[in-house]
């Protein structure tokens, strides 16, 4: 079936009116509330700037079943949904609409202008969206002049969205259970007791590379296929190499030693290119490797860093790391049981990551087709 045959079929002969959102709704701005109002223990959600709450506070100025659109700040032009009773601030519009447009019909509409919302936000000052450009959005009413049939139509198409993402909803909060479940085995598994294991610096147990580095200046870099990394992973592409094989780097450099918003230590494979800006480890064995890439990424590093404006993890810092060292058997099968849990928490080709890119885009294709309505038809000024 083609695109226009499934819309057609869910039409069923209907038309389709496109009328300004200001037509059929309300675009409202309630009053800011002061911090002081505010309280976690209240029942409603207070939102401004933001679709994550402020705060919460003791009434609610809006029903259930609303969307709503950020107009302030960076978020301005984001487009949202609330399923229960809320507060929406003077940052946030409120969309009430008429009885003959579903609310989440309406929501999914407003998500495929959210581009165009975000382009016309005015960012002299402070970002802000002005309510005209949400009032003067297209709408489009399926049957229009049958109200019934129109919200039987509508219904339709956000029960068919939803399916789509209550999965990607249950898959991510899947995703946040194993991904608890994945700390609390690493934890487990690379907490040794004293006593209990050798422990031995990181020096002993791998082969420093840094001397094969070599930086390239951005200027001076040949464009290819080899990955160029620095020190938080992949940084351009370019040509030949001066790795071949497995290894470990670690970061050097930079403010990520104390952020640790990316991985500080990760391995890299084949033919490859290292800046000055990553030590360059190797091990004889993956489990060797694996086990000390997975126990830095575990550890404070912070008595090893120094420089505070521009923190660095020196050579001698770096050997002298220590690391306990349980037999190379019981590594293999730390290893095991945590690259089975990286794989699923992480892996972008497979696991629950990839399983919520693929839900996400099914999602996105499903609601461009289905809200992709013929403009050649009535149009309501």
């Amino acid at each position: 079936m083609s695109e226009n045959m499934f819309l057609e079929k869910l039409l069923d002969g209907a038309e389709v009116a496109w009328v300004p959102l200001g037509e059929t709704a309300q675009v409202l701005r309630g009053r800011r509330l002061t911090r002081k109002e505010l309280s976690d223990d209240e029942a409603f959600p207070v939102f401004h700037g933001g679709l994550e709450p402020m705060g919460y506070y003791s009434e609610s100025n809006r029903p259930a079943n609303t969307a709503m659109i950020i107009n302030v700040g960076a978020s301005a032009g984001t487009v949202g949904f609330s399923s229960s009773q809320f507060w929406s601030s003077d940052g946030c519009y409120a969309i009430s609409h008429c009885d003959w447009l579903n609310s989440k019909f309406l929501y999914y509409t407003l998500i495929g202008f959210q581009h165009h919302l975000r382009s016309r936000v005015r960012v002299a000052g402070i970002p802000t969206l002005d309510a005209i450009v949400v009032e003067k959005l297209l709408i489009p009413i399926p049957c229009p002049e049958n109200p019934e049939k129109s919200l039987a139509i509508q219904a339709e198409i956000v029960r068919i969205l939803d399916t789509f993402t209550e999965l990607t909803t249950e898959l991510t909060t899947e995703l946040t259970a194993r991904k608890k479940q994945y700390n609390y085995y690493r934890d487990q598994l690379l907490t040794f007791e004293d006593g209990d294991v050798e422990w031995k610096p990181l020096g002993e147990l791998a082969e420093n590379r840094d001397s094969k580095r070599k930086p390239i200046t951005s200027g001076s870099r040949e464009p290819g296929e080899t990955p160029y990394y620095g020190a938080s992973g992949i940084v351009d592409y370019v040509k030949g190499f001066i790795f071949d094989g497995d290894y470990l780097l670690v970061s050097e450099d930079g403010a990520n030693l104390l952020a640790r918003s990316t991985p500080i230590a990760f391995s890299i494979h084949g033919k490859t290119w290292v800046n000055n800006h990553a030590h360059v480890l190797e091990f004889e064995t993956y489990a060797e490797r694996k086990y000390v890439e997975y126990y830095l990424s575990n550890i404070d590093l912070t008595p090893y860093i120094s420089g505070a404006a521009q923190p660095k993890l020196n050579k001698k810092n770096l050997n002298s790391i220590g690391i306990p060292n349980p037999p190379l058997e019981e590594k293999a099968r730390i290893v095991a049981i945590l690259d089975k849990f990286d794989t699923l928490t992480h892996s972008i080709s497979e696991g629950l990551p990839r399983e919520i890119e693929l839900r996400q885009k099914q999602y996105e294709y499903y609601r461009d087709l289905l809200l992709n309505f013929p403009k050649n038809q009535t149009v309501a000024s």
